[in-house]
């Protein structure tokens, strides 16, 4: 499945990082160019730096031949511009656009060319579920045909890996960290992030179990 993300925030990017686990075709664009420098590198996704309710902007990063557009960006008035312009100008097939204001949700329907509506709220696994359309392939981030499974897990202050170097953790065989968020924000899990307090993983693995990812980290 061809994919394509407006809004490379916290929620965009974990999107981006289960879609690409699962082995689809996904762009994610930013129009922050500190966030976007803080993204390079990330494997498996195409990163296009530029406004999404730019309609050449879209054409340019795939819109015409996506299977699924999500809008995920902090701003309902974005995120409308680029479902009606992924649907009507696009042809897209399918329209996922993330509600941040609830007093804005009536107006997420199909006359904007949203498909799918979610809250803010919405856990991120319901949230792909809905966008997908593909309960069978993505239910409970269990990612059955491909023989992957995305598992979060937190840092408190009592974890054991707390303090830690990413680095210095011996992970589970056929596991890797797609991502560490901090504060809200996802970053390259490189070998010199420390872990602190608060931070969030999200980790991919195709062999170990979630116990065994949560034993490693708590």
């Amino acid at each position: 499945m061809k994919v394509l993300i407006a809004g490379a925030g916290r929620l965009g990017t974990q999107i981006a990082q289960v879609l690409c686990a699962a082995r689809n075709d996904v762009t994610l664009i930013e129009h922050d160019e500190n966030r976007f420098a803080e993204l390079q590198g990330m494997p498996s996704v195409h990163l296009v730096a530029g406004d999404a309710c730019e309609p050449a902007l879209l054409a340019g990063a795939g819109a015409p031949s996506c299977d699924l557009v999500v809008a995920a960006t902090g701003q309902d008035e974005d995120n409308l511009v680029i479902s009606l312009l992924a649907k009507r100008q696009f042809g897209v097939g399918r329209v996922a656009a993330r509600v941040n204001d609830e007093e804005n949700a009536w107006l997420f329907d199909p006359q904007w060319g949203v498909d799918v509506a979610v809250p803010a709220a919405t856990p991120l696994i319901s949230l792909i579920e809905e966008a997908t359309g593909a309960t069978d392939t993505v239910a409970l981030l269990r990612l059955s045909k491909a023989g992957v499974e995305v598992i979060e897990t937190a840092i408190t202050e009592q974890s054991r890996a707390s303090g830690h170097l990413l680095g210095e953790i011996t992970l589970p065989a056929g596991t890797v960290v797609a991502t560490v968020v901090r504060d809200g924000h996802p970053t390259v899990p490189r070998p010199e992030v420390r872990l602190l307090p608060g931070d969030e993983l999200l980790l991919v693995s195709h062999e170990a179990t979630e116990q065994e990812i949560h034993a490693v980290f708590q």
